[in-house]
């Protein structure tokens, strides 16, 4: 590969000086980033077969709620659904009234050409073949291009499985941001990246080609002064991290619906607002609008607990007035930082 696109790699912590501090002006945001994916039985062996997208069909109600709090969401969308009429005939509308994003998500194990075995190794892109990977990342541009009208510029790693040639060849399809990095979490021992070292805050890539907005999380409890070193180690120690978390003493919080509960995530963002941070990026799977099809949203019981969980985070962050942005508005506030450096 080329020298001029080697900017960095996603499968790194970033140096201190690459991440960006916006200026007083730019205030307190968040942007919703909804992973647009067909669905599968999480606890199943991955399959080529899966590709129902029925679910899309909740995502009207979901998406009224979302613009209802101010935000932008953004789409993420992987094959099956860039390739289902109906999928498109939903969500098109919404991107030429300007309500949403479109963006691009990569499961490899669902998106041609299909050279690989599917395998648990494999269903990190990041771990293909060079070669296989710009492939796939070629055929699933286009082929939402060709859906949607438009060429998407963001794109997040399905299972955030970035690698050490991810930002290289994202840059080479004209892609502006990165959104697989999950910061605090560490998937190493299911064959995927480790992003523990990785700060919730946005950050340029390497010579600063790619930006990178990372999911939002936070240590909370007594100890999350000590999280950054603390938390790791306690993988270590057989039922620690359920100890620390039953305890208040420790626990790690991601921004998103699924998994987490509520007065959880109130205490990772007010911990978060407490630090300085001034960017929240929100996250959650499109299957889970409707119930049956994600670990998270199994029955009407906890679809309207899902939604309740909505309705109290969007108090919350209009409470702190933490006020929604568009993707393409945090990006051009990034690049007019740099500029101006």
């Amino acid at each position: 590969m080329s020298r001029r696109h080697a900017v960095g790699r996603l499968d790194r912590p970033p140096p201190n000086h690459s991440y960006i501090r916006f200026p007083a002006s730019f205030g307190r945001r968040f942007t919703i980033f909804v992973d647009t994916e067909e669905e599968f039985d999480w606890g199943q062996a991955l399959s080529r077969d899966n590709r129902a997208t029925t679910a899309i069909r909740a995502m009207p109600d979901m998406h009224a709620r979302m613009r209802a709090s101010g935000a932008k969401p953004v789409y993420l969308v992987d094959h099956p659904i860039a390739t289902d009429p109906e999928a498109i005939a939903i969500m098109r509308p919404w991107l030429e009234r300007g309500e949403c994003t479109i963006g691009t998500q990569l499961h490899p194990w669902v998106n041609p050409p299909f050279d690989e075995e599917v395998t648990r190794f494999n269903s990190y892109t990041g771990n293909l073949p060079l070669e296989l990977q710009r492939a796939k990342l070629r055929v699933l541009t286009e082929t939402i291009e060709q859906a949607f009208g438009v060429r998407p510029t963001v794109y997040r790693a399905g299972r955030y499985g970035v690698g050490a040639h991810t930002a290289d060849l994202l840059i080479e399809a004209g892609y502006k941001a990165d959104l697989s990095v999950r910061a605090l979490f560490d998937y190493s021992d299911q064959h995927g990246p480790d992003f523990s070292r990785v700060r919730p805050q946005p950050y340029w890539v390497g010579e600063g080609a790619l930006l990178e907005l990372p999911l939002g999380a936070a240590y909370v409890g007594g100890l999350a002064s000590a999280g950054g070193w603390l938390f790791p180690a306690s993988a270590s120690i057989p039922k620690m991290r359920g100890l620390l978390s039953r305890t208040g003493l420790l626990g790690r919080v991601a921004l998103t619906p699924e998994e987490m509960p509520l007065p959880d995530v109130v205490r990772a963002i007010e911990a978060m607002l407490a630090d300085g941070t001034q960017y929240f990026s929100i996250s959650f799977h499109s299957p889970s609008v409707e119930p049956g099809h994600t670990p998270y949203v199994r029955n009407a019981d906890d679809l309207a607990a899902f939604h309740r969980w909505w309705d109290a985070v969007f108090a919350l962050l209009d409470r702190h007035d933490v006020k929604p942005i568009a993707v393409e508005d945090a990006i051009a506030a990034a690049e007019d930082c740099r500029a101006r450096t």
